[in-house]
């Protein structure tokens, strides 16, 4: 069954390359009744689709056999495409943005975003030029498409950022991008927010947002010592960015870009272990992803609590030295010198998913091209991308719908940033936006969930225990609510029916929340 899995892991791999969407939380169906169908009905859900009757329709065997609205994919020829169809499944972000527009609120503000550019940061560009604001890009040299800054060029949006830079001139090059006078800075990295507060150009910002947990990791350092001069939102906490960004977007897009470089070398993913260092949000989606394209997984952690969860969810777990040997190891930890030289030495291949410089510890002039995306180590490793973050050297970074959510939050810490009186440091993204943007995010899928009943929202704002009566002897409204909750019959559904002829609302008897 070994060459039906590899045919159905590739179809569903090319959709994701080809489109740059995600799989998780899309209906997908299959036609025909041989293995490679078989594989991928299997397949499907254990990476998070839902098999239906529509969707995207798998067809093996058949021309095409990746349908999508019915027809065969759409094209992406050319980098206007890829930034047109990245908008085109947009829908929250482009929400968010339309209401910072109807409020006028950005009208005239300067944005200087400072993210790795690929299609989907183009249309967060774009969203805030069209809301009024006066946008301009920095990319760094290793996370820049040449085409997409053009794309950016072309529609009037200036873009700093040069692949063949490096050293000084990268840095006068980000030196002269803030140089230009922003009152906001989005971030990815924390590398521009740290570099003006070395320059003393901080005091001209407004605020900042950051995108990512290495770069809230030194803005927390420099909280810790008085030195942060802005406030910044921390973006990355946001629920709605760490739990799909993280786990899924940056889970999926390793992965499969891993899957790809290895399948064009002629490198099975199942043909070594797989080790995951780092068990965050992060690794946790990278580790999901390689079960359920049925690699051998262990996990190697520092922080003790990640590593019983890892354990509990079914991971061999030990230190690093015990496990590199032979293993195809993936740095998960954001964090430098992860990856040290007898790692490399050990290890068959070893590459980054997610990362920050010098994750792994490698000198260049040590590298010998192998293949496409391959070095090797000495004699040691095979290196993914030269020790960079895999989805970009090999793929187009996360999934459009990923991002549509971390960009809606962006967006949303804009309107934070203008309309709260924020003071220096880091800030939570509230909670309330949050829901908002998950509300959004549900109404843009045709989802509908429950809603709390009156007497659920009643009993939880009472302090007072349920279980006791009040020195009166009457009962507190959460007793009411509990008794009830918990008296049978019920007919179905979600609520209890009213028993003992009592006039109170029943109450959900659903799960606490």
């Amino acid at each position: 069954m070994t060459e039906e899995r590899t045919a159905a892991e590739r179809l569903v791999r090319r959709f994701a390359r080809e489109t740059n969407l995600l799989v998780a939380g899309r209906a997908f169906s299959v036609r025909g009744e041989d293995a490679v169908a078989a594989e991928l009905r299997r397949l499907i859900p254990a990476l998070g689709g839902h098999l239906t009757d529509g969707g995207v329709t798998f067809a093996p065997g058949e021309a095409p056999d990746i349908l999508m609205d019915g027809g065969p994919l759409p094209a992406r020829a050319t980098a206007d495409d890829r930034v047109d169809i990245a908008g085109a499944h947009m829908p929250v972000s482009a929400l968010v943005a339309e209401r910072l527009r109807d409020a006028g609120l950005v009208r005239g503000i300067r944005i200087g975003i400072a993210m790795v550019l690929e299609p989907k940061t183009a249309q967060l560009a774009l969203l805030l030029r069209d809301a009024g604001a006066e946008v301009a890009v920095y990319a760094h040299p290793d996370e820049i498409d040449v085409e997409v800054a053009r794309v950016l060029r072309d529609r009037s949006i200036p873009v700093d950022g040069d692949p063949a830079l490096d050293g000084a001139a990268e840095r006068d090059a980000a030196i002269a991008f803030l140089r230009r006078g922003f009152d906001l800075l989005l971030d990815d990295g924390s590398h521009l927010i740290r570099l003006a507060h070395e320059e003393g150009l901080a005091d001209g910002l407004r605020g900042a947002a950051e995108e990512t947990t290495s770069g809230l990791t030194p803005l927390r350092l420099m909280q810790r010592d008085g030195l942060l001069r802005i406030p910044v939102i921390a973006v990355n906490d946001a629920a709605m960015k760490t739990s799909f960004d993280n786990r899924y977007g940056t889970g999926q897009s390793c992965v499969f870009a891993i899957a790809d470089v290895l399948d064009a070398a002629g490198i099975g993913l199942r043909d070594q272990p797989a080790v995951v260092i780092g068990y965050g949000p992060v690794g946790e989606g990278v580790a999901a992803h390689l079960r359920a394209l049925g690699a051998e997984i262990a996990v190697a952690e520092t922080d003790p609590v990640r590593a019983l969860k890892a354990a509990h969810d079914g991971f061999r777990i030990g230190p690093l030295r015990e496990l590199a040997s032979g293993a195809l190891v993936i740095s998960a930890t954001g964090a430098p010198h992860t990856v040290d030289a007898a790692t490399l030495r050990a290890a068959a291949i070893v590459t980054v998913a997610g990362g920050v410089p010098g994750e792994v510890d490698v000198d260049a002039a040590a590298l010998t091209p192998v293949a496409e995306h391959f070095d090797r180590v000495g004699d040691g490793a095979l290196l993914i991308a030269r020790g960079g973050c895999v989805n970009l050297a090999a793929a187009e970074g996360n999934p459009i719908e990923i991002m549509d959510l971390s960009f809606a939050v962006q967006l949303g810490a804009v309107e934070q940033l203008l309309t709260a009186d924020l003071a220096p440091g880091l800030h939570p993204f509230p909670v309330e936006a949050d829901a908002a943007i998950a509300r959004a995010a549900l109404a843009a899928r045709g989802a509908r969930i429950d809603e709390r009943s009156t007497a659920q929202v009643e009993a939880q704002a009472d302090w007072r225990s349920p279980r006791y009566t009040s020195p009166r002897g009457d009962e507190i409204p959460a007793q009411v609510a509990l008794r009830h909750a918990l008296r049978p019959p019920y007919r179905g559904g979600l609520r209890p029916e009213p028993v003992d002829g009592t006039s109170e609302r029943p109450v959900d008897g659903g799960a606490r929340s």
